[in-house]
């Protein structure tokens, strides 16, 4: 068979198959293949085009099937949802291998880069250490509501929320105190595991030459700089910095038409975890900008007297994007203007 293309539709166990030739007819529909079949059927096919959408197991098959000599392209759900030709209601597995096979031969279509197992790993810790801060605020919360049943109402600090349930300890009932110290007891181990995952994020950062020059920036720490050198390496997947603000979701939407631009809040797609990391880290110049005489900090001031305090936020998250990819796509440091 010449295929030339393939669409696959990723799945935990059964998978969905369309190839075509050079005619575009379709030659290869299998609508459901094993887990332990799918690898030696595309061995055993010619070098093509293979495409998938950005889900979870992707990067791990893509990296398998470079190996036998295939071209693999990863894309965004969203991209390939219209050109599924049966439509919304007409969803299933082989509709959406169908419209993969046909979405990856776009000249224009927007491609994900194919993550290494390293940078795989390294966004691993991230998530983990993630989950345990969800953790702790939730093992948080439901200390406060347990101790507001009765009658001891906490304020939302987490230290003071610490410090108060152990001092109301002794006052609880017998079921009530065994569950607040388990709670507590809890809340320790979590605080050192998040700590243990935070030295993790930091040897990362400061193991890499990059990361070291990205943490010379204003706003960003061992924490940022360790999520982005994972998430775009070098950034030359990106043509510009504007490009990489609008993948982090920092840029307005806008619905313009007529010849006149609406523009609107900020599109806040792509990756939420990077984008929360770089909101952060603005807030944290902002604050430090009013003691600072230098050309950013006397910019991020302007702006939020010209525009206040979230707008500015955004902007300077932004800005701090497109400088991280300057770096990054340039090899260079940073270079503070007085």
């Amino acid at each position: 068979m010449s295929i030339i293309a393939i669409g696959l539709d990723l799945a935990k166990n059964v998978f969905a198959v369309h190839g075509i030739d050079e005619a575009g007819k379709a030659v290869l529909i299998k609508p459901a293949v094993k887990r332990d079949a799918l690898l030696p059927m595309i061995a055993k096919l010619p070098p093509c085009l293979i495409g998938m959408e950005a889900c979870s197991g992707a990067h791990h098959w893509a990296r398998q099937f470079q190996a036998f000599g295939h071209t693999v392209r990863l894309m965004a759900p969203k991209f390939v949802a219209p050109y599924r030709l049966s439509g919304r209601k007409g969803k299933n597995d082989a509709a959406d291998a169908q419209a993969i096979c046909e979405a990856v031969q776009r000249p224009h279509m927007r491609f994900v880069p194919i993550k290494s197992e390293d940078a795989q790993g390294r966004l691993s810790i991230h998530r983990v250490r993630q989950g345990f801060v969800e953790q702790r605020t939730a093992t948080i919360n439901r200390i406060r509501g347990l101790l507001s049943e009765f009658g001891i109402v906490l304020p939302l600090k987490a230290e003071v929320v610490r410090r108060e349930a152990g001092l109301h300890l002794e006052d609880l009932p017998g079921w009530a105190n065994t569950a607040i110290g388990d709670s507590l007891s809890e809340l320790h181990h979590l605080d050192g595991r998040i700590a243990e995952y935070d030295q993790h994020i930091k040897v990362m950062a400061q193991s890499d030459e990059r990361g070291r020059q990205l943490m010379a920036m204003p706003g960003i720490g061992p924490t940022t700089a360790s999520a982005l050198l994972a998430s775009i390496g070098n950034g030359h997947d990106f043509k510009c910095g504007r490009q990489v603000s609008a993948w982090l979701g920092l840029v307005p939407g806008q619905y313009s038409s007529g010849g006149k631009q609406r523009l609107g809040r900020i599109t806040k797609t792509g990756d939420s975890y990077l984008r929360c990391l770089f909101i952060l880290g603005a807030r944290a110049v902002l604050v430090s900008s009013k003691n600072k005489t230098d050309r950013l900090s006397r910019w991020a001031q302007s702006v939020a007297e010209r525009r206040g305090y979230w707008k500015a936020v955004v902007a300077i998250a932004a800005k701090n994007a497109r400088m991280a990819w300057a770096m990054l796509s340039k090899g260079e440091a940073f270079k503070p203007l007085a």
